[in-house]
Parts: structure tokens; C-alpha cells; sequence
């Protein structure tokens, strides 16, 4: 893939998956590998992994901010605690991802991620005492989160800065990437 880029407007090449997308430029400059502290940031980037499963990731970055306001900011706290009640609402929000699996998933790896945070003080803590080998990673997060293929779970260790990212060999963050 070739990066994209417009020289006559000074833009940095970037890896081709970004485009010319505004949102996608931002997400993959600003958010794309930079570690995440607070448990929030962690369910909302491992339930947005889930929700992107056979979608495009330019369709989940544009349902962000609603998928923020349906799952409470994703709060472990509140999303632990959401009811069949609130699937029933989940489902029927045409703002989001209307998926039961994706919605269920996301509120059990809520309830998951709180257990793991208390366990080891954080969440973030408990990302940074696995070991960076990606299929040990993978096999970790298949057994304690629910929805988590191999792809999913690599995408998340990409996301928050876990693992190396994959910049296209021209893209100006390749040489700054893990």
C-alpha cells in the first residue's frame, strides 16, 4: 500500500488506510498507538475493536460519539451494570452498531475489565504486566474477554501502544512507531 499524501499541500505521507478522511488522519496521528491510563479509554477502545469486527473502521470513528453516549462514556462502572433493559435500547439506537453479541460482549468486558482493574490496581497496570508477545496476548484476551479474536485483539494492542503498529514504510510515523 502506498501512503497517502498531497506534496503540493505539504501533508505528510500517511499509511493508505487513513485516505484522505479527516477523522481517519486524526485518529491515526493523534490517537493510533499512544498508550490510554484510564479504564474508560481501555472499554472504549477494546469495545470499539468489538464493535469494528467485519465493519470498517472509518464507520466505527464516525459512531464514536454516539457510541460514548449509549455506553454511558464507557464507564466500567456503569456498563458493568447495564440490564437487558438497556440491551433493549442498545438495539434499538440506529446511531450505533446494532449487533446483541457486540452489545452483550461489550457489557461482560465491562464487568471483566473491573475485575482485572482491582485486581491489579488498574487496568493500565494490568495491560503493562503481560508480556508483549502477540499470540501470548492473544491467547490471554481470548480466555478473559468475550467477542476477542486473534484480529480483535491484535487491533486493541495496536490501538493503546501494547504492540508495534503497522505504518506503511513510507508513512512519516514509521520511523517514530514502537
Amino acid at each position: 500500500m502506498t501512503p497517502k499524501t498531497n506534496p503540493a499541500r505539504g501533508e505528510l505521507p500517511r499509511c493508505a488506510w487513513t485516505g484522505t478522511d479527516p477523522l481517519l488522519v486524526k485518529y491515526h496521528d493523534e490517537e493510533w498507538g499512544v498508550p490510554v491510563k484510564t479504564d474508560a479509554a481501555h472499554l472504549e477502545r477494546l469495545s470499539l475493536e468489538v464493535f469494528q469486527a467485519g465493519l470498517s473502521w472509518r464507520t466505527i470513528l464516525y459512531k464514536r460519539t454516539a457510541f460514548r453516549k449509549a455506553f454511558a462514556r464507557f464507564s466500567p462502572r456503569k456498563v458493568a451494570v447495564f440490564t437487558e433493559k438497556d440491551i433493549r435500547r442498545l438495539l434499538g439506537d440506529a446511531e450505533i452498531v446494532r449487533h446483541r453479541g457486540k452489545i452483550e460482549a461489550t457489557i461482560e468486558n465491562a464487568r471483566r475489565l473491573l475485575v482485572l482493574s482491582k485486581e491489579h490496581g488498574g487496568f493500565s497496570r494490568y495491560i503493562n504486566s503481560l508480556p508483549a508477545n502477540l499470540e501470548e496476548l492473544r491467547r490471554i484476551f481470548r480466555v478473559e474477554f468475550r467477542f476477542m479474536g486473534p484480529k480483535i485483539a491484535e487491533s486493541y494492542f495496536e490501538s493503546v501502544g501494547k504492540i508495534p503498529l503497522k505504518h506503511d514504510r513510507r508513512c512519516w510515523m514509521a520511523k517514530n512507531a514502537l
